[in-house]
């Protein structure tokens, strides 16, 4: 049985822990599938390299509106998906080479299988190779498991066959139609994707509303124009599923009755859970919210002590962008034991890479209500700037909430073109309490470019 000073569980943002002040610890990796974690292989990157592309495909279908008329002549399916995974899977394949052989890792051990908990700090690791199980103990642990897609519990769904995004990325050709399960972001961005390389795409939702985590306007603007472009089918119970020569079916229920719904391909996107329940973390005394995310404190250390955890088995936002940050903050309190730090989860944006783009920040307008917090709003359209007209955009705007008192912002939410980089100087006021008037007054804002939108609705604020 052997014994380490620290073991990590998981290489996403787990595996950036370790560099050259940790070379004296005795160190184990376990990683039980790829190494790099969701982001890398099956989550934030290759998405975006195929919404890229997808942005790229769908340009003739809005292109007549400038006076250009173009045409979408084809879309090379196994070409897009080569070059996207021909540079991701190099760098999977690179960080567990480094980290298995590298001089700089001679007291680090990597474990490739999977980990689970059987005593306090005890650890058993069944191996993908067939090897027989061995146990491992640490005086710490860092668990960076991550998560999965959820499956929902439809009767013959396994037997029909479907996908997550975690395989629908490798398809070996285009369906000629999709069907969509759900209503969130991984929905969206597929959903667009696509839409846009020519499949047929329906949408099954349980509610009546896409993006119902986003701000009400935003998730409101957005299903509106997701229902012009897909087969949008709101406030749907899906009863089973089954296959016939055709493809496959699924057996609806929704407003007017019974439904019966043909299509190629299956993709549920309903969510994810962390991976908690995998690792057994209560064997080792770890606890965990109802949500199956681990409980950490504001150091990212569990109710047991020496035992730290971060990332989507832990996060609440799914972030790669918060467990990186998650990551940073376990690293120096492993190497600053009585000088450690707090991870701050106070304004944590995000961005769904759709079309069009949703970027948010802070409170909703829901939110605020629910909270009883004082709020004023502004909204600015992208049709009410100089740069809004050269892209004819007519459906995206930007909505602020702020403190009417301070004139603190209290949330951000866009919907339209390069919201998750227009959004930014919006973060950084939040971030450093910079205020809206003086935001807005404070500094140049270049004409006539996007950030505009932002310099308008900061002075579409009802402030005093």
């Amino acid at each position: 049985m052997p014994h380490y000073d620290l073991v990590i569980v998981g290489t996403g943002s787990g595996n950036s822990i370790l560099d050259p002040r940790f070379a004296d610890l005795k160190t184990a990796i376990v990683e039980k599938g790829t190494f790099g974690g969701t982001c890398l292989n099956v989550g934030c990157i290759p998405t975006k390299m195929f919404v890229y592309a997808a942005d790229v495909a769908a340009t003739p279908s809005h292109s007549s509106r400038y006076g250009v008329d173009e045409e979408l002549k084809g879309v090379r399916w196994p070409e897009i998906r080569d070059r996207i995974f021909g540079r991701i899977d190099p760098i999977a394949a690179g960080g567990a080479e480094y980290r298995k052989n590298h001089e700089d890792n001679q007291n680090v051990d990597v474990y490739q299988g999977e980990g689970r908990f059987t005593g306090m700090k005890e650890l058993r690791v069944s191996f993908t190779d067939g090897r027989p199980d061995e146990v491992l103990t640490a005086d710490r642990f860092v668990l960076a498991a991550g998560g999965r897609p959820v499956v929902p519990d439809v009767p013959g769904l396994a037997e029909t066959g479907f996908h997550t995004s975690d395989t629908i990325m490798r398809l070996d050709a285009l369906p000629r139609r999709i069907t969509i399960l759900g209503g969130g972001y991984i929905a969206a961005e597929f959903a667009h994707v696509f839409a846009s390389f020519g499949v047929d795409v329906t949408v099954v939702l349980r509610s009546g509303a896409m993006l119902r985590g986003e701000d009400e306007d935003v998730s409101a603007r957005f299903t509106e124009l997701a229902a012009e472009r897909f087969d949008l089918r709101r406030d749907r119970k899906i009863l089973r599923a089954h296959r016939e020569a055709t493809g496959a079916v699924l057996e609806l229920e929704g407003p007017q009755g019974a439904e019966t719904l043909g299509t190629d391909l299956i993709l549920v996107a309903i969510g994810r859970t962390p991976n908690s329940d995998v690792l057994d973390v209560a064997a080792t005394g770890v606890t965990t919210k109802a949500s199956g995310h681990v409980i950490v404190d504001d150091h990212q250390e569990t109710v047991v002590p020496g035992i730290y955890a971060l990332g989507d088995l832990s996060s609440p936002y799914e972030l790669k962008h918060v467990a990186n940050h998650e990551s940073r903050v376990v690293q120096h309190n492993l190497l600053h034991p009585d000088d450690r730090i707090e991870a701050d989860h106070r304004f944590v944006p995000h961005a769904i890479f759709t079309s069009p783009q949703i970027a948010s920040v802070g409170l909703t307008e829901q939110d605020a209500r629910a909270r009883g917090v004082s709020y004023v709003v502004s909204k600015q359209d992208y049709a009410g700037i100089a740069y809004g007209w050269a892209m004819e955009d007519t459906t995206g705007f930007a909505k602020l909430l702020a403190d009417p008192a301070t004139g603190q912002l209290l949330g951000a939410h866009i919907i339209g073109p390069q919201a998750s980089s227009v959004i930014q100087p919006l973060i950084q006021a939040m971030s450093f309490g910079l205020d809206a008037r003086t935001m807005a007054r404070g500094q140049y804002w270049i004409h006539p470019a996007m950030p505009e939108l932002i310099e308008n609705a900061l002075l579409n604020l009802p402030l005093g």
